[in-house]
């Protein structure tokens, strides 16, 4: 009868030991599902091309709730993973607020970086708040701006020497069928261009850059200089020439997998320089939190620094982030005074859906003394 016993309760310590190790089992494959299908759908562990389309939601400052569409384009010159990681991004978006638009970002690395292309384009109809010129344009009296717009910036650039490059730098900036909210005080008042404008620009620029992977770069430096002259001689509704400057260093942090990051970026405009092309604080990527165009004016100088989590020691695929920038807009540049200087900051998540490639999807809470906004982006603000 012991023996039974016995044979009985090792029985039931055996069936338990059992039916414990299958529910961790489904715990520890549940828990692995979304690197699963992660895996399934973004395979990136060869140098062939990678291809991504998913949706998005997002709220932000400018558009309240948006919904979108993320097409991604990941490849190596030839093939080879020796090269630079080149990406085409393209993003279409509509909002709450009625605007809707096509986005197309792109960064191209050529065959042992004989040619850098990079640049951007926006084809929209983008309400926005326009609140004035300069840094005591008030918050609550603004008036909305309807229009149509189109924006080119193309870089073509030849390397020089190591990590050099030079070449020419176009940009294209159209706005049309432009309509003012009522707002008496603005109506009164309507900057240069208010009626619509085209203007063109050509120059030169020089470009620095060591990065490896323009999405989450680790350890590496990136510097632009740039002169663009707009001139009715090339078509340009207004004459004015732009000096910009782009400054970004990325270092190991503390532990493994994090990363500091700093930026400093400049925009100084001289001569006619019509409302839409004033240089504009706020934005997804610099002084986050901030409506774009919150402030503008001719000149503005803003810098930002971010410690990155990538991923965080826990976790294999989760990260995170925390920022803070500065930044101040001026008339002219003897104007600029510490007391001008606006502040942001903010923290955010990540998600690695490019293991082999290294790139994550982040999704940033970002805070201001004027309110804060929320973005949803893949790659990194910087």
């Amino acid at each position: 009868m012991l023996k039974k016993a016995t044979l009985c309760v090792f029985g039931i310590l055996f069936i338990t030991q059992i039916n414990g190790q299958i529910l961790k089992d489904k715990i520890k494959k549940a828990s692995e599902l979304p690197a699963r299908v992660s895996d399934k759908y973004f395979d990136d562990t060869t140098s062939k091309p990678n291809y991504l389309i998913y949706p998005t939601i997002a709220f932000t400052p400018e558009t309240n709730w948006e919904i979108g569409l993320i097409n991604l384009f990941l490849f190596y010159a030839k093939n080879d993973k020796n090269n630079r990681l080149s990406e085409v991004n393209t993003f279409t978006f509509y909002t709450v607020n009625k605007q809707y638009g096509l986005w197309m970002d792109h960064a191209i690395y050529g065959n042992k970086d004989k040619y850098f292309f990079l640049g951007k384009a926006r084809f929209q109809y983008f309400p926005l708040k326009y609140y004035g010129i300069g840094n005591q344009a008030p918050k609550n009296d603004y008036s909305v701006i309807n229009s149509y717009s189109i924006q080119v910036r193309e870089r073509v650039l030849k390397k020089i020497k190591g990590n050099l490059f030079g070449g020419v730098e176009f940009d294209l900036q159209s706005i049309n069928g432009v309509s003012f909210g009522g707002n008496p005080r603005i109506l009164n008042d309507k900057p240069l261009g208010a009626g619509g404008s085209t203007n063109i620009g050509i120059g030169a620029g020089i470009v620095y850059d060591k990065r490896h992977n323009v999405l989450n770069e680790r350890k590496g430096k990136f510097a632009e200089l740039a002169y663009l002259n707009y001139s009715p001689i090339i078509g340009s509704s207004f004459k004015f020439h732009s000096l910009l400057y782009d400054m970004r260093l990325f270092r190991k942090g503390f532990g493994k997998g994090q990363v500091f990051a700093v930026q400093s970026m400049g925009q100084f405009n001289f001569g006619d320089v019509p409302f839409n092309m004033l240089s504009l604080m706020g934005g997804e990527s610099m002084m986050r939190g901030y409506y774009l165009g919150r402030f503008r004016d001719k000149h503005m100088v803003t810098a930002q620094a971010e410690y990155r989590f990538l991923p965080f020691p826990f976790s294999k695929r989760i990260g995170g982030a925390v920022f803070l920038a500065a930044g101040s807009i001026e008339p002219s540049l003897p104007s600029f005074k510490f007391g001008d200087v606006k502040a942001a900051g903010g923290a955010g998540l990540r998600y690695l859906v490019f293991s082999s490639k290294d790139i994550f999807v982040r999704f940033d809470m970002a805070f201001t003394r004027e309110g804060n906004g929320f973005y949803l982006f893949i790659g990194e603000a910087f």
